[in-house]
């Protein structure tokens, strides 16, 4: 943030009642914050409300009655946990009302390059807690009971975790100055673009993190340190900001860790009972985690209580049990759901060396409603085969003594290249439905990507299926046809489709410009005295606009209709501009839109708006090898046009049309403020 406008903008960041700001886009106050956070909550415990939220910082943040509810009862343990001390853990609650703070541009593009699993929740918010309930005499119920929560839309659990170990036992001490201070440093971050590595300094420390990419390969070690610049005091080097340690947290289900992934890979409701808000929120988090590289697209809540807003519609007999994973401490939920097909109860975690009882696979049938035991509940049955070799190489390595990041490497690995296998079949099956290139013609609208026959792809699995990759044994087919009825093929198909969609649409509009080229003998052509064709990149033309000046006279001299495919009277045909009131004939070439005439430059003083990246906007001659611009009914205009920004007008009056790419206004100076 700019600090000359640092005094003006601190007087209004902690301004009581201040009215929401909505966006807030780059430069705002609290721009960088919002990069990170959504707000910081405190609650604390009221004799007369129990629970209850003390202060909301930023103040200008809104919420809504229900999620202010949510969170106060989110924040706190309750009753069944007794957790004295301080604990850390986390929730998911889902945003009631609407998207209050659209995220600016630079926030989309960010998301699209980070991985599918750590992309920003748009319905949801992640609530990061760090809990102290210590004996104090000066109260009235003799303990000191408060929370400070972290509000996010970043599934950032490690780094969030990290900076509430720094944060909350000073704002415990200090109270509100200490969190505005904080706060501010927290606005002074950079944003969290995926693949930078960037020190974040907090209360005297630097936390250096990296931020993920799409293309990145898992690495099992920790990342190495920065060295391009020395830092004093030197860096705490986090991790990652959202890998827990799945050993640790898988250790008492680790003769069932892949029984449990066939679950999660399937979308099967499944509920965690755990001792303590902490030990759920981890087991949950670890078993959405599993599916990594793949995007969990089922609900799941780390931790849930009987007064969360949607303990109606999760726990209803009358239909059947949603697809969400549900972290709990209260042993009610066992009566209420047990109707649902998984149950997980784990007990409280031992610290020895020795690896701790295993839960035992246990029929629902011997699920008790009181004095539960340890143990899966479910009457599912395993397609694949138990990999017994992974087992014995983690007791092995707890008998020597091996580090926790290291066995947690090698199980992490082992997930990954199981997820590998199962998806590699499917990726190589949807490439196979992609057009052929030589197939797309610029006079004709892109081919279509073939449909997906489960059949086919089935018979597909005798040749390339994931018996190549994976020495695991099993129902490999029965696997596959219970995943297509599962909510992540779903997401993973219609993500890979999109991902196809745009990469037609771009080949497309090379074949287009290679045409236009063509035109003129090839090479870079530039078109008048206004515009550069350039070669294509990776994904989307690169084209140079030039500003040229035109007068009022000459812009009348284009054509009268209303629309860019009514050619106007004097708008037609190929001479020269007719001569209008205060016009000059003289000043350039035209340049023709479809029936109109550009004067491609006039007297100084008013530049032209730029027309976009429109190929018949910067070509004198439609090449004779395609066809015209299409029309706005034309199939063509919905993928790849649209009508950008009303502010810019063509010369004759009409909106410009501007390339899509990718989903997103191509515009090169009104791109980020396109409607589009």
């Amino acid at each position: 943030m700019d600090q000359g406008a640092g005094a003006g903008q601190q007087r209004a960041r902690g301004r009581l009642g201040a009215p929401s700001s909505g966006t807030r886009a780059p430069g705002t106050p609290w721009a960088r914050f919002s990069a990170w956070l959504e707000c910081v909550c405190v609650v604390t415990f009221d004799l007369e409300l129990g629970q209850a939220l003390e202060l909301v910082y930023p103040s200008d943040f809104q919420l809504t009655d229900k999620e202010k509810s949510s969170i106060c009862y989110l924040s706190f343990p309750d009753s069944h946990s007794g957790c004295l001390g301080d604990t850390q853990f986390s929730f998911r609650i889902r945003q009631c009302g609407g998207q209050r703070r659209p995220g600016h541009v630079g926030e989309k593009c960010g998301d699209s390059w980070a991985p599918a699993s750590l992309q920003r929740e748009p319905a949801h918010f992640f609530g990061y807690v760090y809990f102290r309930q210590v004996k104090d005499s000066s109260m009235k119920r003799g303990y000191f009971q408060k929370s400070l929560v972290l509000l996010s839309r970043l599934p950032f659990v490690r780094l969030f975790q990290a900076l509430l170990g720094l944060v909350a036992p000073e704002f415990f001490d200090k109270l509100a100055p200490c969190l505005e201070a904080v706060c501010n440093e927290i606005d002074q971050w950079p944003a969290p673009a995926p693949g930078q590595t960037l020190n974040l300094p907090i209360m005297g420390v630097v936390l250096q993190v990296h931020i993920p990419l799409r293309a990145d390969t898992p690495e099992p070690g920790p990342p190495k340190q920065s060295s391009h610049e020395t830092l004093l005091p030197a860096p705490v080097v986090l991790p990652s900001v959202h890998e827990l340690d799945l050993f640790r947290c898988f250790r008492p289900v680790l003769a069932h860790v892949q029984l449990l992934w066939e679950l999660m890979l399937l979308g099967e409701p499944l509920l965690v009972l755990a001792p303590s808000p902490a030990v759920s929120s981890e087991m949950v988090l670890a078993l959405t985690s599993c599916l990594q590289p793949l995007k969990f697209c089922c609900d799941y809540r780390p931790y849930f209580t009987i007064h969360d807003s949607e303990f109606k519609e999760f726990t209803t007999r009358t239909q059947a049990p949603p697809n969400v994973v549900l972290g709990v401490t209260n042993p009610f939920f066992i009566k209420t759901l047990q109707h649902w097909p998984h149950i997980l109860r784990v007990g409280e975690p031992k610290m020895s060396g020795d690896l701790p009882k295993q839960v035992k696979l246990k029929k629902p049938s011997k699920l008790k409603t009181l004095d539960t035991k340890p143990g899966l509940y479910t009457a599912y049955t395993a397609h694949l085969h138990r990999d017994k070799a992974l087992l014995r190489r983690l007791l092995k390595g707890l008998q020597k003594k091996r580090p926790s990041d290291v066995q947690t490497a090698v199980l992490r690995r082992h997930l990954l290249e199981l997820t590998q296998s199962f998806i590699v079949p499917l990726e190589h099956y949807m490439a196979s439905l992609m057009p052929l290139q030589k197939g797309i013609v610029p006079w004709k609208t892109p081919p279509q990507i073939r449909p997906f026959r489960q059949d086919d792809f089935l018979h597909s699995l005798e040749r390339a299926g994931p018996q190549l990759t994976c020495v695991l044994k099993g129902d490999w087919l029965g696997l596959y046809r219970r995943f297509f009825k599962s909510p992540h093929f779903d997401g993973w198909y219609r993500q890979r489709h999109r991902e196809m969609t745009q990469k037609l649409e771009a080949l497309h509009l090379e074949a287009i410009c290679e045409a236009v080229r063509g035109g003129w003998g090839g090479g870079s052509w530039r078109g008048g005295h206004g515009q550069n064709w350039g070669d294509l990149g990776d994904r989307q033309p690169v084209v140079r606009t030039e500003h040229r000046d035109l007068d009022e006279g000459q812009v009348r001299g284009g054509g009268r209709g209303s629309d860019p495919e009514t050619s106007g009277e004097t708008g037609s045909g190929t001479g020269p501009p007719a001569a209008r009131e205060g016009g000059n004939t003289d000043a350039g070439t035209a340049v023709h839109r479809h029936g109109h005439r550009l004067p491609a430059q006039g007297p100084a003083g008013r530049p032209v708006p730029s027309l976009g990246r429109c190929p018949w906007a910067v070509a004198r001659v439609w090449p004779s090898c395609c066809p015209p611009p299409p029309s706005p009914t034309s199939s063509l205009l919905p993928a790849t046009w649209h009508r950008c920004h009303p502010a810019v007008k063509m010369a004759s009056g009409t909106a410009a049309w501007t390339l899509t790419v990718g989903g997103s206004c191509a515009h090169p100076t009104l791109g980020p403020t396109c409607p589009l």
